[in-house]
């Protein structure tokens, strides 16, 4: 019995990555790629945020621009909004929980950089609140969400909803296409730096 739940599970996760190949969705990931490596290009970073297993995702994307992905190339500029656990404590304690990125993107963005805000749900409120503080910055924003994009993807400039409504298969198909982020910004620095 478990062994036709397990192929079921992965015969589902097929599925929804499969949807990633439509043509609109191959065009949106190149849109993306392309605001990512014009901000870098301009001297701007990556900046990455969420929660739970999105927090986690925020975290492994920033150390593939950081560290490699797949070549030797200088680091690319990026960091995520989830790691610091004094500034994520007290600015819940002090402020609340809503804010812990907003008052990150207030210290730490500029003009110039990419907000990448990842919610299966499209509605993390904290999430919500660093995109609205990063439009009045002037940092570019992308939403990476799920289900029906929710508020995430009405403020975002621009947005990838993974159509899918189960939380798991949503956050395996964000880490394809960051994965597929990096190594295209990672294949254009390699590209122009020889």
């Amino acid at each position: 019995m478990e062994k036709v739940r397990i192929a079921e599970l992965i015969k589902e996760s097929i599925k929804v990555k499969e949807s990633l190949l439509l043509p609109k969705n191959i065009k949106l990931i190149e849109k993306i790629s392309q605001e990512i490596i014009k901000t870098l290009k301009n001297n701007g970073k990556i900046i990455f945020c969420g929660n739970g297993g999105s927090a986690a995702d925020s975290q492994h994307l920033a150390a593939e621009f950081v560290g490699r992905f797949k070549k030797e190339r200088k680091a690319i500029s990026s960091l995520s909004l989830t790691t610091n656990t004094s500034i994520l404590t007290s600015i819940a304690n002090d402020y609340s929980f809503k804010e812990v990125f907003s008052r990150q993107i207030q210290a730490l963005g500029k003009r110039g950089d990419l907000l990448i805000g990842i919610s299966t749900s499209g509605n993390a409120e904290n999430v919500i609140l660093a995109v609205k503080t990063a439009k009045k910055i002037g940092i570019k924003t992308i939403g990476l969400t799920g289900k029906n994009g929710g508020k995430l993807a009405e403020i975002s400039h621009l947005t990838f909803i993974v159509p899918s409504n189960n939380t798991a298969r949503i956050q395996e198909a964000h880490i394809l296409i960051g994965h597929i982020l990096a190594e295209i910004a990672e294949n254009d620095i390699t590209t122009n730096t020889q």
